[in-house]
């Protein structure tokens, strides 16, 4: 078995208890609490990536009237497909998220808007992350998890006097609004859902069909597009029928033409041959509006002979296509893989290029304005050139997209919207081909990463989702004696912790402990590391005193393993202390926060943050016993360590001179 290994050094099973960041995403660091808005701030605000407009979009009079005017104060409106929404057998395209986009980017043009917050709302995960974007840019995020700051931010919409306008684009799942839901007497709210299911019931959410463009419409769009050779536009009301008006296939129609130099009439008679072609098997033939982007996909090919347009473009399509951030299709792990289609050296060079081969044939969208340049796919393409890829090239770009991941991921920024778009790109990558990234033995590094900067963001619901599908996979692709499959248990257990579930942290952290324990031994750290952790459970759920033995077991076994200074004895001590507290047993407790502090006192400086916290559970202990006079002198001594070191105003000294009031207080 590949044994586990976390930059530390840590190898094997025991790393399944161990905290540590793998090197991806550090503890995110909340900042001192601001006020409800940064001081001077700038309006309108705006947040979020909203997609760039597609060339020659037009207004839809005929199959979305009235919505501008519909969109009023106090209005919610859910974009969904309608009527003739897309071709039988097309891409199921109608438009509906640049129809968003335009309509925001009309109210936000106009200043009808201070708020303008464009949310991709595909996953609860995406959602929370979206609305603390915007509650940072508001000054509403003081670090807290990111329930707490959305719901700030959503207390916010529904209080404020001024305009604003939440777009929740693809939403997929009514219930990832649970709790979420955004409203106001001033507030707009646009969804778009390619399943009117998906919209929330309650609300009173007006939902508005999308169909494909009318014919009017469809020559509209091609009028405006083919606009430098009008003889090129013969035969235009034929095609835009034979495409049945959907939007997509009609914009990589309009690409060619317009990189061809051909006219319509020409573009569909190909379109027809290639139907006409004998069907795989026993297949019906393809419908038409269904093979314009395989035409696209051939002529970007032609435009760049050798560039890996076909292997990007599938690599393209096993990620988020809401604005994949452009260093991930840059990477060097991107730049191998293409160059391995191509049976040439990786060049750096060579990828955004061929990138931009993509968008001139109409199968993507690059926004190189946003940081980082962007990149948006629909869907139903996706779908349809991960659906034409061979297996082996499927996983080859699975395997190149993961690498390429983990060398974009900023490090220390895990509520960043580049982190956030990262993890959907996780996501979006295990759905489409998960199992292809276990090819190595052990659990992929981008999940861990992904997992890792759920947790670092305060994701903690989410994050017990990803870790619960994890530990699943790990068990069904590598066994459950697998080293890896203990680290993924002991993530979700300690994600459980996290999240407020200690019943089943219980049950996950007594497997990891007896499960280490079979694999290692009783009395190594890993083993007494998992006791601790399950000890400190017990707690959480009410039950410390089941918590006592188990803690005092792994303290005496660290103690004799390592000496009461290891950090496996101090940590159990410390835990045994707290449910001797939770017990009702406060004289216990501050017999081991005494023995635990002249320890602390002895191996560090008085004013370590160790040495404090443990003075703090003394006093607190103290206080428990009703012996509030030495409570208050345990405070004294902190409050005066840190205006030494710290000075006055510091707010770790506000926090001490407050804590000492507390103590006053409740001491009478």
């Amino acid at each position: 078995m590949r044994p586990y290994r976390d930059p530390a050094g840590t190898t094997g099973p025991e790393a399944a208890v161990h905290a540590g960041s793998y090197g991806f995403t550090p503890a995110y660091n909340p900042a001192p609490p601001a006020g409800s808005q940064p001081r001077g701030m700038a309006w309108p605000v705006r947040s979020g990536l909203v997609p760039p407009l597609a060339d020659g979009i037009i207004a839809r009079p005929e199959t979305a009237p009235g919505l501008e005017a519909a969109l009023i104060p106090g209005a919610a409106i859910a974009l969904v497909p309608g009527r003739a929404a897309g071709a039988p057998g097309g891409l199921g395209s109608s438009g509906k998220t640049q129809l968003a986009a335009w309509l925001a980017g009309s109210l936000w043009q106009s200043r009808t808007v201070d708020l303008l917050a464009w949310v991709t709302a595909t996953s609860r995960a995406s959602i929370l992350s979206g609305y603390v974007q915007a509650a940072a840019q508001l000054g509403l995020d003081h670090g807290e998890d990111v329930e707490t700051v959305a719901a700030r931010f959503t207390a916010w919409l529904d209080g404020t006097a001024r305009p604003w306008l939440v777009v929740l684009d693809d939403l997929r799942d009514a219930a990832d609004l649970a709790g979420l839901w955004p409203a106001g007497p001033v507030g707009r709210v646009l969804i778009t859902a390619a399943d009117a299911a998906a919209v929330p019931g309650e609300h009173g959410v007006l939902a508005q069909g999308v169909p494909a463009f009318s014919i009017r419409e469809a020559l509209n769009y091609l009028s405006g597009r083919l606009t430098t050779d009008p003889d090129q536009r013969g035969g235009a009301i034929d095609l835009a029928g034979a495409l049945s008006c959907e939007p997509a296939a009609l914009a990589q129609a309009a690409a060619v033409i317009i990189s061809t130099g051909i006219r319509c009439r020409d573009y569909r008679d190909y379109l027809l041959q290639q139907q006409a072609q004998p069907a795989a098997g026993d297949g019906e033939p393809p419908a038409v509006a269904g093979l314009t982007w395989t035409v696209s996909a051939s002529h970007a090919e032609q435009l760049a002979p050798g560039a890996g347009t076909w292997p990007l473009l599938v690599l393209v399509a096993l990620l988020d296509g809401h604005g994949i951030p452009g260093t991930v299709l840059t990477a060097p792990a991107a730049c191998q893989y293409l160059a391995e289609g191509a049976g040439r050296p990786p060049d750096p060079q060579r990828a955004w290029p061929a990138l931009l081969v993509l968008e001139r044939a109409g199968l993507v969208t690059v926004d190189p304005a946003s940081t980082p340049p962007a990149v948006w796919i629909s869907p139903g393409l996706q779908a349809a050139a991960r659906a034409s890829a061979p297996p082996d090239l499927l996983d080859r770009a699975a395997r190149a997209a993961a690498d390429a991941l983990v060398q974009a991921w900023p490090a220390g920024q895990p509520r960043s919207e580049l982190a956030a778009r990262l993890r959907s790109c996780a996501a979006s990558l295990r759905l489409a081909r998960g199992d292809a990234l276990w090819a190595s033995g052990g659990i992929p590094r981008l999940l861990l990463a992904a997992g890792q900067s759920l947790e670092a963001a305060g994701l903690t619901g989410p994050a017990v989702t990803w870790w619960r599908e994890l530990a699943a996979d790990s068990q069904r692709l590598l066994g459950p004696a697998h080293p890896d499959t203990l680290v993924a248990g002991g993530q979700l257990a300690a994600a459980l912790l996290a999240a407020g579930q200690p019943a089943e942290a219980v049950t996950w952290f007594g497997w990891l402990a007896s499960s280490l324990a079979s694999m290692l031994g009783p009395d190594h750290p890993g083993t007494i590391a998992a006791q601790v952790s399950l000890g400190r459970a017990l707690t959480a759920a009410g039950q410390p005193d089941q918590a006592l033995p188990v803690l005092d077991e792994a303290a005496a076994r660290s103690e004799r393993a390592g000496g009461p200074a290891d950090a496996g004895t101090v940590a159990a001590r410390e835990e045994y202390a707290a449910a001797c507290l939770a017990a009702g047993k406060p004289a216990e407790a501050i017999r081991c926060y005494k023995r635990l502090l002249a320890d602390r006192e002895r191996l560090h400086r008085p004013g370590h943050p160790g040495t404090v916290t443990v003075r703090l559970r003394l006093a607190g202990a103290y206080l428990a016993a009703g012996k509030a006079k030495d409570a208050i002198a345990q405070h004294k001594t902190v409050l005066a360590g840190r205006e030494d070191t710290l000075g006055p105003d510091h707010p770790d000294t506000l926090a001490a001179r407050a804590g000492l009031a507390a103590a006053c207080d409740a001491a009478g």
